[in-house]
């Protein structure tokens, strides 16, 4: 179907599965190109499509975008995600961004060769300085920011689910944040999301980590 956005990235979650989700919350259907081969990531190269050289790639409204966060934005921004004021986007902002700092410490792991220590510090991290931020929030309101949904919203669960993942029991203190994931789970789109057959990424596998390190042809990963 022409129009809708084509997603370049590897066929597993990285920096790409908040956009993703973020897309499947908005109603948006979307293509996948999935990176297999070095071949493929130097053609984008060549082609200039790659402004710092790093994916995701986000084809969308006639333009390719690249950088995480300006991707999210224009998402939220243009399917009304984002707020209804400056106020509430700069909000938004920073409740993402916090949540995307610790998402990625969470994307590194499979890249570390002794992870014990880093997951202790996520989880320690996680504890102290994150979910008890959304935690007071939930007291207040059933959504972050200006009473609605918003990308904020979605990252955080997003976010939660990871946690969980890595960290079984890790919400049983923040019944405001587990009560949040749940009223999450029954939107529609989430629900779906969620559901076998959907876009939805797996957890990092031995072949994923493969075929990233291959693609960028790295012994090290300096970024995802």
């Amino acid at each position: 179907m022409a129009g809708r956005p084509v997603l370049h990235y590897f066929n597993g979650r990285g920096k790409m599965e908040s956009i993703r989700w973020l897309l499947t919350v908005a109603g948006v259907e979307f293509d996948e190109v999935f990176l297999t081969t070095r071949d493929q990531y130097l053609k984008l190269l060549s082609d200039g499509d790659l402004m710092f050289q790093q994916v995701p790639l986000v084809e969308i409204d006639g333009m390719k975008l690249i950088q995480t966060k300006a991707i999210l934005n224009y998402i939220a921004e243009k399917y009304n995600l984002h707020g209804k004021n400056e106020k509430d986007r700069v909000m938004i902002n920073m409740y993402a961004e916090g949540l995307q700092d610790l998402m990625e410490m969470i994307m590194m792991l499979p890249f570390i060769k002794d992870p014990k220590a880093k997951l202790e510090e996520i989880e320690s991290k996680a504890k102290a300085r994150y979910l008890p931020v959304f935690e007071k929030v939930f007291g207040e309101t059933i959504y972050l920011v200006g009473g609605k949904l918003s990308m904020a919203d979605v990252l955080l669960m997003e976010c939660t689910l990871m946690l969980e993942e890595k960290f079984v029991g890790i919400l049983k203190d923040f019944g405001n944040v587990k009560a949040f994931q749940g009223r999450m789970t029954e939107v529609p789109a989430i629900k779906s999301f969620l559901g076998p057959g959907s876009k939805r990424k797996q957890q990092p596998d031995d072949k994923y980590i493969q075929t990233v390190m291959e693609v960028f042809d790295m012994k090290k990963m300096p970024f995802l």
